[in-house]
């Protein structure tokens, strides 16, 4: 009879183990079934950027292997919950008959459940909650048997380690480690590992609880090192404040490292990612990291007790110049910020001087303008329907008589609204939208301040607009995941001509030296071309350049629009800009780009010694060897030593605006200091008043092209300028 039961109880349990076996999976599949609640932004090698939770019901990291969690975990965890565990085979009987014993007198044990034991309940999908009957017992039982015999001892702690459930909603050791101790598990110390392994048998107990077992735990791992000092000192203080952090831990961010949270919402707006999902994106993760840290520090320098200069936020992008790759994407200065959240990189902010290539590149190629066209930087009034707009340079200064090179390097303002009143306010806004600039209005509505960045950008938009000048003209999208860089051709904005002459503007150091100096942290060792930039009331501040391969935009201001105190595009922007392109460059040549065809290079002079006679390049067909202030400034020389009328320049047009009433516009005719003693004016060869008396005259513009004459006494033209007048004629009223 005996024989009987014995042989009925041996066919049970080798049901229940071949059943096991049949039920229970393995190792591999086990570890390939893992999903992480999270997913995860990797760099363009596979660095893992971000982390961004998605499974709000349960915070699961990633899979940790078990050569990287610390050894005081390892031993913590043997210590606390199976101490037999590299003995047994995955039931360990001596502990199963010890609990029997006790329960028999019912004395409270540690119980007879092994690591082993546990982690068959564990990968049982059916398993339920609470206390298991005899048979779901024997069950475990028999898959643990069978699960010491298919794996290996570390697989079963690996794998019991990433699936235990620890306090609250945290599962697995790496959302544990990450949560209440800020670090990865290899990093976890002796207590870290004492508290840890103490929450697995009570995860959700109070304090006091915990700090007790926590204390047995160390005791028992310092036993054999026979340690004078009490592991348990100052224990509780500690416990409540570690397991607080599990409390306040937010239900959705994972951002540990916060190295990318804005690119991560980019891309995760983009591809949907679920949860587990690892996205490979194009960020290069030591730039990202260098871009983050330079643009801190460089706030951090601004607002110094020596400095206080109330600028509390910023941004920076490069981009790849062939690709439109985003290798950085910095979206604020994160701690230093009053909006951390807020992604600087795409917020609206008004754009300041870095408009003003596009304009002088659109004037070239409308041929309007040469590098070496003089544009007069003197005070200017134009009538608007608000009044007159009378704008001026960030020195407020004045430097006369200057070449268009001179103009754009400098960043002179009242160049670029002359200049912009040739092309119009909306023909430029045009431009600035095939760019992919996000105006949202009409070049009307800006008017002529639009020469000087009244319109809002955004960096990113911005970044990739001088990307198309160092890309000779053409415009293509920018891309953030790989997948997106195989885009098809861009759009030819600019002629390849007039983009190699802007960047050669904008790359010349000498043609900065009147505004920023000769010693200027925009000029770099190696080929770079740059603009800064500086909205109204000091509000928005910017650095936008490129070299022959990145194209870097950086911007710091006050997220809530609240202006800066004394800073510029050089002291702001620039030294983030400048530390950027030159860790790009620490080992990668950049060279100047070669001059396209369609383009000569050709020596000038000027009249006057106006600027230093150079080299500069032209469109074909528009070169010239002598520049003079008018028509007949050359015989006006000879004869009197200098040219005579100051204003308007030859060749001017001049817009004349329809809402304004007629009567109230007005082009002013100017004479230089020298004009003679009793000299008239003469315009379309009648006579429109004296110019010796008023160095200024008032003229009531009509429109077409008229000839302007300065006469001396004796009736001699001694200067003469043509111009144009365009826009609506005006309106008759009739009767009836």
């Amino acid at each position: 009879m005996k024989r009987a039961a014995l042989a009925l109880i041996g066919c049970v349990a080798f049901a229940g183990f071949a059943s096991s076996a049949n039920a229970l999976p393995s190792f591999d599949e086990v570890r390939s079934g893992w999903r992480s609640s999270d997913w995860v932004l990797l760099a363009r090698d596979g660095e893992p950027l971000q982390r961004t939770r998605i499974d709000t019901t349960e915070r699961r990291g990633d899979w940790v292997a078990l050569q990287d969690v610390s050894p005081a975990l390892r031993e913590a965890i043997v210590v606390s919950e199976d101490k037999r565990f590299y003995e047994h085979s995955g039931v360990d009987w001596r502990g199963a008959a010890a609990a029997a014993w006790a329960n028999l007198w019912n004395t409270r044990t540690r119980g007879a459940s092994t690591v082993t034991m546990q982690l068959t309940g564990l990968i049982d999908e059916d398993r339920r909650p609470g206390r298991r009957s005899i048979s779901e017992k024997a069950t475990q039982t028999v898959g643990a048997l069978w699960l010491d015999h298919a794996w290996r001892k570390d697989q079963i702690l690996e794998a019991y380690l990433n699936l235990v459930p620890f306090r609250g909603e945290i599962v697995g050791l790496s959302a544990l480690s990450q949560t209440l101790f800020g670090k990865f598990p290899s990093g976890l110390n002796e207590r870290e590992a004492a508290l840890t392994a103490a929450l697995v048998r009570a995860p959700n107990a109070n304090y006091a609880k915990v700090s007790t077992r926590t204390c047995g735990i160390l005791r028992d791992m310092n036993r054999a090192r026979l340690s004078a000092t009490d592991p348990c000192a100052n224990l509780d203080s500690y416990v409540q404040l570690t397991l607080t952090r599990t409390a306040s831990a937010s239900p959705r961010s994972s951002d540990y490292d916060a190295l990318a949270p804005h690119f991560a919402r980019r891309v995760a707006a983009e591809v949907h990612p679920a949860a587990g999902a690892r996205v490979q994106s194009t960020l290069d993760a030591s730039l990202q990291r260098f871009a983050r840290d330079s643009l801190a520090r460089t706030l951090l320098e601004l607002n110094s007790r020596a400095h206080q200069r109330n600028v509390h936020d910023g941004a920076a992008i490069v981009i790849d110049n062939r690709s439109g790759e985003i290798l950085a994407w910095v979206g604020s200065a994160g701690g230093l910020s009053n909006a951390p959240e807020v992604d600087a990189v795409v917020a609206l902010r008004q754009a300041g001087s870095t408009l003003k290539p596009f304009l002088y590149a659109q004037a070239i190629d409308e041929k309007r303008l040469t590098p070496a066209s003089l544009l007069d930087d003197a005070p200017l009034d134009l009538a608007t329907g608000g009044g007159l707009y009378i704008p001026q340079n960030y020195d407020h200064d004045f430097k006369g008589w200057v070449s268009m090179r001179t103009a754009l390097g400098s960043s002179l303002n009242v160049p670029a609204v002359r200049t912009l009143v040739m092309v119009t306010p909306h023909r430029f806004a045009k431009t600035l939208v095939s760019l992919g600039l996000p105006l949202t209005q009409a070049g009307d509505y800006y008017g002529f301040s639009l020469a000087l960045g009244s319109a809002d950008v955004t960096l990113a938009t911005l970044s990739n607009a001088y990307r198309t000048l160092a890309n000779g003209g053409v415009t293509g999208p920018i891309s953030d995941v790989p997948a997106r860089a195989l885009t098809p051709p861009g759009t030819q904005v600019f002629s390849p001509q007039a983009s190699f002459i802007v960047t050669n503007i904008l790359a010349d150091n000498n043609a900065r030296t009147r505004t920023f100096g000769f010693d200027s942290v925009l000029a770099t060792r190696f080929f770079s071309a740059v603009k800064t930039g500086t909205s109204k009331d000091m509000r928005d501040n910017w650095a936008v350049g490129y070299t022959s391969r990145y194209t870097v935009g950086v911007w710091v201001g006050n997220a809530d629009g609240a202006p800066m105190w004394d800073v510029s595009g050089v002291t702001g922007a620039a030294p983030v800009w400048a530390a950027l392109v030159n860790y790009l460059h620490r080992r990668t040549p950049s060279r100047a780009p070669a001059a396209p065809p369609g383009v000569v290079r050709a020596s000038i002079v000027y009249q006057n010694d106006i600027e230093p006679a150079r080299d500069d390049w032209f469109l074909s067909g528009t070169q010239m060897s002598r520049i003079a202030l008018s028509a007949n400034a050359e015989g006006a020389a000879v004869r009197n030593g200098t040219a005579r009328i100051a204003s308007p320049t030859d060749g001017t047009i001049f817009a004349l605006d329809p809402d304004i009433p007629a009567a109230r516009q007005r082009v002013w005719f100017e004479s230089a200091q020298s004009a003679p003693a009793g000299s008239v004016w003469r315009l379309d060869g009648k006579s429109a008043g004296p110019s010796a008396q008023m160095a200024r005259m008032a003229w009531l513009p009509w429109p077409g092209h008229h000839t302007l004459e300065l006469v001396d006494r004796q009736g001699v033209v001694v200067d003469s300028v043509k111009f144009e007048v365009r826009g609506a004629f005006a309106k008759i009223k009739t009767k009836g």
